[in-house]
């Protein structure tokens, strides 16, 4: 009786272990960051992703992708090069959608108004994950000490192709924070070479 007693304490101790380590892994404060997402709460979402430091990365690389943004922004002012000039209005606009898109869910209620630029960040998300998008999954994980990079893959159903998503992370002591995705520049340029076969390929 005593035996059984200690390896189910043990069993207990090992599975609390297991869901502690779970816990403060980056992959679960993504999970977290995406239910307080469906759950509309901001406070919570902020916690988990650093949305002034996402958005400023973001405005820095989509206004570094004139060419792309031609393609996949037609009517814009990406090839005027006024982009660059509007950075710290595009950063504030970017962090008042996010915001706005976490309260309502909705990407046309959270549409900053297109006073100074056409340029929404969640419009370009838009056509970059593409309509009926469905995640796949974590491709990899990779620590490097109080940093970590996570790359999310997802479906391109318009170009029939897979895309990965990767997010830089930092080690918050009790969990972790979403501070950065690093391949933005490269996946617009990507999307924007698709858009471009898929344009004169007539489909």
């Amino acid at each position: 009786m005593k035996k059984i007693l200690f390896v189910l304490l043990l069993l207990a101790v090992a599975a609390g272990a297991y869901f502690y380590h779970l816990r403060t892994t980056p992959e679960y404060s993504l999970m977290q960051a995406y239910k307080a997402l469906n759950d509309h709460d901001v406070a919570a979402f902020e916690h988990y992703v650093d949305i002034n430091s996402i958005t400023t990365g973001l405005v820095n690389d989509v206004t570094s992708q004139g060419a792309a943004l031609g393609v996949l922004n037609p009517g814009g002012l990406a090839m005027t090069g006024a982009l660059s000039l509007l950075k710290p209005q595009l950063a504030q606009a970017a962090r008042r959608e996010v915001k706005r898109y976490v309260e309502t869910g909705s990407a046309e209620a959270a549409a900053a108004p297109r006073q100074l630029v056409n340029v929404s960040v969640l419009g370009l998300a838009g056509k970059v994950v593409g309509e009926g998008s469905q995640f796949k999954g974590v491709a990899y994980t990779r620590e490097e000490g109080e940093q970590a990079l996570v790359g999310l893959e997802f479906t391109q159903p318009r170009y029939d192709t897979t895309l990965v998503l990767e997010v830089k992370m930092r080690d918050q002591g009790s969990h972790w924070q979403a501070t950065e995705i690093t391949n933005t520049g490269a996946i617009l340029q990507h999307v924007a070479r698709m858009e471009k076969r898929r344009l004169v390929g007539g489909r």
